[in-house]
């Protein structure tokens, strides 16, 4: 029963996850919950104009109740899979690592401000301001598409210098508020009446905003407010500078490797798995593999896995094995990267790479020895890296098998 139980489980986690090609169940629950996302917003919207609510309010209401009905049920249902996200925690860890991800506490506040008002009536005006934060749902939409998250990785390679930039305008933004404070306050006590007020004006005059509504009047104030005001203008283009070179080298990466990289042929052979075979039930770890072979990708109903030391075999697997091409209308498709002295790879560790979701190491030959890859793992010059990808690589050659 256990057992059963667990597939039920790992079946759930698989489609709630993104879908695969040939998964239909996954990629129609990928589709559903983006729709319920935008149907959502949309609803949200609709409902700020009067005419529209008047007339159609009721039918509104009963559309975001099932929206947001089934972001509950899918956040229950993360919280259910949570260690099948994490098979190398304990339940608790993996529900806890969940919960506190980023895409844990969305996940939670897209639905918790539409139902807190059921246990606390008397702070309904609050919780429905609340309901704001469920906008950050569109995140979820980003996960199903890779190059949505270019902006987010290119922001968290750059969020250093991204800091030391914000830091420097706060700074300025201060130190220029109280120095007008100190220019203004006898001229203009109801305007610069605080050192606030003058936070104001160095908000919108160094973010070359420029509101009109506090403005110097002395002599002094007019030429430290243009002295600023050109500051601002410099201060500005510093992070968009930086996020502008993330873009150029996010891009400029794939483009050095396939200059730097030779590719050629890979050839796999697969075996399928029978119901008496001695690996069903063992965990790659425990199965007993020839000196130089390795298991470089796992088919299962249509779907590709990362062979993992903890990953169970079952009955009807398929496991590609390092030999000749076998083809069928099953396409895996893999590539073959010789690693060149000049590869941006070259010295990083596997964690570290910027690459594609759908882009997965699978495999590692060194000095004619085949290793797993892991993420510490640190790539060298002259080692051979097997990669399967959904993702298209410039002057790459598919490989089927």
């Amino acid at each position: 029963m256990d057992k059963k139980w667990e597939k039920r489980k790992q079946r759930v986690f698989e489609i709630i996850e993104i879908g695969t090609h040939y998964d239909y169940a996954s990629r129609a629950y990928d589709f559903f919950n983006a729709l319920s996302i935008l149907v959502n917003l949309t609803v949200s919207i609709l409902y700020t104009f009067n005419d529209i609510e008047a007339k159609y309010g009721t039918l509104l209401l009963d559309i975001e109740a099932f929206t947001v009905a089934t972001f509950l049920i899918d956040y229950l249902l993360r919280i259910w899979t949570s260690q099948c996200l994490h098979p190398e925690l304990t339940p608790l860890q993996a529900l806890r690592k969940y919960v506190f991800s980023f895409m844990g506490i969305v996940d939670l506040l897209s639905f918790l401000p539409y139902y807190l008002p059921i246990f606390f009536p008397s702070g309904a005006v609050a919780f429905r301001m609340l309901r704001i934060v469920r906008i950050f749902r569109i995140f979820r939409i980003n996960a199903y598409y890779d190059s949505l998250n270019v902006i987010t990785e290119v922001i968290v390679g750059k969020k250093q210098q991204l800091f030391s930039s914000v830091f420097i305008i706060l700074v300025l933004m201060v130190a220029s508020s109280l120095c007008m404070y100190s220019l203004e306050n006898r001229a203009q006590p109801e305007v610069f009446s605080n050192a606030f007020s003058g936070i104001w004006w160095a908000a919108s005059t160094l973010l070359t905003v420029g509101y009109g509504d506090i403005y110097p009047i002395t002599t002094l104030g007019k030429m430290f407010g243009i002295f600023i005001t050109f500051l601002g203008v410099g201060m500005v283009a510093i992070p968009t500078g930086i996020i502008s070179a993330g873009f150029v080298d996010q891009y400029s990466r794939i483009k050095r490797m396939s200059e730097y990289g030779n590719e050629s042929d890979v050839h796999f052979i697969r075996i399928q798995l029978t119901e008496n075979d001695k690996w069903v039930g063992k965990t790659i770890a425990q199965i007993d593999l020839p000196e130089r072979v390795t298991i470089a990708v796992i088919s299962r109903k249509h779907r590709i896995l990362v062979p993992r030391g903890s990953l169970v075999l079952r009955q009807d697997d398929v496991l590609v094995l390092g030999a000749e091409s076998f083809r069928d209308k099953e396409h895996i498709k893999l590539k073959e990267v010789v690693l060149l002295k000049n590869n941006p790879w070259v010295g990083e560790r596997i964690r570290e790479l910027n690459i594609s979701r759908q882009t997965v190491i699978v495999m590692i030959k060194r000095n004619g020895k085949v290793m797993i890859p892991n993420g510490n793992m640190i790539l060298y010059e002259h080692d051979v890296v097997f990669l399967y990808t959904q993702s298209h690589i410039p002057s790459a050659d598919e490989i089927e098998l």
